[in-house]
């Protein structure tokens, strides 16, 4: 069964293709048909015990993050205070109350061998919140040649189990030029994902959106676009987009300027799963947010998650990599904007006027 979704026009944003997914309606996530899910992911506080987000360059095996830096959020409740007690909920919950309601979308992540759902994941589903399970890659041709086929089955059948809607972003990044000893060719990654597809479906799994999810930069030099399986193997197109480290600033439209003009050929739903504004923007975070607010306002973006974390910093000292908003009044209160504006709750989720 396919989804489809007119997309209109938003000022400024110009035509979008008529969006189709191959995931089923009602049963696995699609999108909305009008605005953007809004998500986030925000990291357990340090030393607890929900996964943190492995970095782009974990081997296979790893469950948890890189470089950790400083969590964010806290204990307290959110909105509406009823889930901050389960396993892992509490930053996420914290994180909604600074945003003035609850989140569309919350994201985990998840080495390759690590198992799933646990934690916070099963915290997610037996909510009204979608999971957006990121699980990490491992080497595609060992993929392919079926050595992990007994692991990807139980997965798939650990996702089926939970009878809810899931996303499933596998393998991020996989463009990087860091990851190439495992990914080796944009065929062998083609050949790994349609590998794992052909497992789920044989395990008859249909609540599962699968999001192919390279890096925003990857479009420009490299060549990200040539990782891509093809329409009928996607549901959603992703790019994470972090404003990059060598920037001394950089508007997220600029960002993802090669991304969105390669998007346009593709009639599928697009999510942005990695957003952030640098802590060394200071006084312009602000005003950064307040512009990617209309660059996300486009007739295909479908959904849109905040990193809010700083684990990537290499120190205390490295602003360039912090994204969380915590402790930035300026900074929460422009996010709640993008947060609260109709275009980002298209499920009319309760609203309240934030911490």
């Amino acid at each position: 069964m396919v989804a489809t979704v007119a997309a209109g026009c938003s000022d400024g944003a110009g035509a979008a293709p008529k969006i189709t997914t191959t995931a089923r309606a009602g049963i696995a996530p699609t999108p909305p048909q009008q605005g953007a899910y809004f998500g986030a992911w925000v990291p357990p506080p340090v030393g607890g015990a929900a996964t943190r987000s492995p970095s782009a360059t974990a081997s296979p095996g790893t469950a948890s993050a890189g470089p950790s830096g400083t969590a964010s959020g806290s204990a307290s409740p959110g909105p509406a205070g009823k889930d901050a007690d389960k396993p892992g909920m509490a930053p996420v919950s914290a994180f909604e109350r600074d945003m003035g309601r609850q989140l569309d979308i919350v994201q985990s992540y998840r080495g390759w061998k690590s198992e799933f759902p646990t934690g916070l994941d099963t915290s997610v589903v037996g909510s009204n919140r979608y999971l957006l399970l990121t699980w990490a890659g491992a080497d595609t041709k060992e993929i392919v040649q079926g050595k992990y086929d007994a692991l990807i089955r139980a997965r798939a059948k650990a996702i089926k189990a939970t009878g809810k809607p899931v996303f499933l972003r596998w393998s991020r990044d996989m463009d990087r030029a860091s990851l190439k000893d495992r990914v080796h060719s944009p065929a062998d990654f083609i050949a790994a994902w349609k590998h794992l597809r052909q497992i789920f479906t044989a395990e008859k799994v249909d609540n599962v959106a699968w999001v192919w999810c390279p890096s925003a930069r990857g479009f420009g030099a490299p060549n990200a676009g040539a990782f891509y399986p093809g329409d009928d193997q996607v549901d959603w197109i992703c790019a994470d987009a972090p404003p990059g480290a060598d920037y001394e600033y950089r508007d997220l439209s600029e960002t993802l300027k090669l991304f969105m003009q390669w998007a346009r050929g593709r009639h599928k739903p697009i999510m942005i799963a990695e957003f952030g504004v640098p802590k060394a923007y200071g006084q312009r975070r602000a005003e950064w947010l307040r512009a990617a607010t209309r660059t996300l306002e486009d007739p295909q973006v479908k959904a849109v998650v905040y990193f809010d974390s700083d684990e990537q910093a290499e120190d205390a000292r490295d602003k360039r990599r912090a994204y969380s908003v915590t402790g930035d009044t300026r900074a929460v209160s422009a996010l709640r904007e993008l947060a609260t504006a109709p275009y980002f709750n298209p499920r009319n989720l309760p609203v309240t006027s934030g911490g």
